[in-house]
């Protein structure tokens, strides 16, 4: 099983849920976390920084629209990902 699937079954709300905002919050994390040991090798590697940037910005939408939504599911899901806020 890839770490994908293994993200989605993880945070996955039904069966067949593969795009709630827990879902995609996950595998946006793991994103940002695999681009972040990538750019502490290489400094240099401004179109991934922007990407990372890009992730991050991304997530926290998702993250402030869970906040606003659903708090008791927001903080399970920072809880569980090891996130702050």
């Amino acid at each position: 099983m890839t770490e994908t699937a293994k993200e989605i079954t993880q945070f996955q709300l039904h069966d067949k849920d593969t795009g709630s905002a827990d879902v995609q919050i996950a595998l946006l994390s793991g994103r940002i976390n695999h681009l972040t040991g990538h750019l502490s090798g290489h400094r240099k590697d401004s179109s991934s920084r922007r990407g990372l940037l890009r992730l991050v910005a991304r997530r926290r939408k998702l993250l402030d629209y869970l906040a606003s939504t659903d708090n008791e599911r927001y903080q399970k899901l920072l809880k569980a990902l090891n996130l702050r806020r």
